[in-house]
């Protein structure tokens, strides 16, 4: 299988050369290039039975890898599968227009932050309102940036409860079947809010303009730019209601550790060239394959490089951090869910028995004689650093 490593360590050297780079992206590109080699480090295991050895190196753990995100988004859905209601859930898709774009590659985490503020107060707002539901709801927010051929389309998806907890926390209110709130009043609101955000930070010289979008400095055609989007439509989409929650878990699991490519979608690496797999959703969704040249396939890619520490799941309303124990257990009482009330274990879970107890895949049985157990050998320290002894350690 072609990776986007392969595609970083054959060019990432001359990108670097012909682009001057954020220690960030830097930082990124240098970690998918040496996840799982002997850079990393890794160990050895034997098998206990048959004698056969297996090495294996450390991953890099970026969350822009797209060899690292398996584990994670396991332990991520692991810990949301309790927060499960016998409910119908909604998916709603908050996106900016393509004339906001520029101003966020060259302003990420505010445009991103006010991007989530403004669809998180919109549905929050709108569904506070007896107009249309009168309770408090639960969602999950998750950031994309990304189109199918990896350019950039900041988006927000976010799951939400077909229905909320009262005002007075007495009762729980459902929304109507197959039916949350209508994408024109969603749309209008987040437009609204989004906008009012961005003059807010565009007064108080928060943002920065250079290059093609330079002329917005100008107070005059900022303001161009406002009134312009503010006749625009924008796009909020809301997709038919899941057909259990199950489905909440499998659909999420295909989004939030999501990074901009797979590397099952690299179809083809040669002659300078990367072809991969896209969907053209102008076309009826209808499958092709884009071939451009190594070096845009990089720049394209590092568009999608998140700020340090940004957060890009965010919990809201009953389902936010500080609402899980108090009103997302009155909800679950109200709809009669049991409850069960577990002392957490002090006993931190491996990965091997997570993988074990979620998969029923069990990866100490040795791949050869499917007997036996591998055990550790030797640890193979990374090339950056070496034991007191300068000698492997062996178990």
């Amino acid at each position: 299988m072609i990776e986007v490593a392969d595609i970083f360590n054959e060019y990432g050297e001359t990108y670097r050369k012909k682009y001057k780079l954020p220690l960030q992206h830097l930082k990124v590109m240098s970690a998918i290039e040496d996840c799982r080699t002997a850079k990393l480090g890794g160990h050895i295991e034997i098998c206990d039975n048959c004698k056969h050895i297996k090495i294996s190196y450390n991953s890099c753990r970026n969350r822009h890898c797209p060899k690292c995100q398996n584990l994670s988004k396991e332990r991520w859905l692991d810990a949301r599968m309790k927060d499960l209601m016998p409910i119908q859930y909604f998916h709603i898709v908050f996106t900016i227009p393509i004339e906001l774009n520029a101003l966020a590659l060259q302003n990420k985490k505010l445009l991103y932050s006010i991007l989530f503020k403004a669809s998180s107060e919109t549905l929050i707002e709108l569904s506070r309102d007896c107009k249309h539901l009168g309770a408090e709801i639960g969602f999950i927010s998750l950031l994309h940036t990304w189109s199918q051929n990896l350019m950039d389309h900041p988006h927000i998806h976010c799951i939400v409860t077909g229905g909320g907890l009262s005002l007075d926390s007495s009762k729980w209110i459902s929304c109507k079947e197959d039916f949350f709130i209508h994408v024109k009043v969603l749309s209008r609101v987040f437009r609204g809010k989004f906008l009012d955000y961005l003059k807010k930070s565009y007064y108080c010289s928060k943002l920065n303009f250079s290059g093609q979008i330079g002329t917005l400095g100008s107070r005059q055609e900022f303001k161009i730019l406002i009134d312009k989007l503010y006749k625009k439509e924008w796009v909020v989409y809301s997709k038919p209601p899941f057909k259990s929650p199950e489905h909440v878990l499998k659909y999420l699991g295909n989004y939030t550790h999501r990074v901009a490519i797979s590397n099952s979608r690299i179809t083809d690496f040669k002659d300078d060239k990367v072809t991969f797999k896209w969907r053209d959703y102008k076309d009826n969704s209808k499958p092709k394959l884009m071939t451009i040249d190594a070096l845009e396939f990089i720049r394209r890619f590092l568009f999608h490089v998140l700020p340090n520490g940004f957060v890009k799941i965010r919990h809201y309303g009953i389902l936010s951090n500080r609402n899980r124990k108090t009103k997302l257990e009155k909800c679950k009482k109200l709809l009669e869910v049991f409850v069960e009330n577990k002392l957490k274990s002090k006993v931190k879970e491996t990965w091997q028995e997570l993988l074990l107890r979620i998969s029923q895949v069990d990866i100490t049985i040795c791949p050869c004689c499917k007997k036996g157990h591998m055990v550790l050998k030797e640890t193979i320290f990374p090339h950056s650093c070496s034991p007191p002894n300068k000698k492997l350690i062996t178990a």
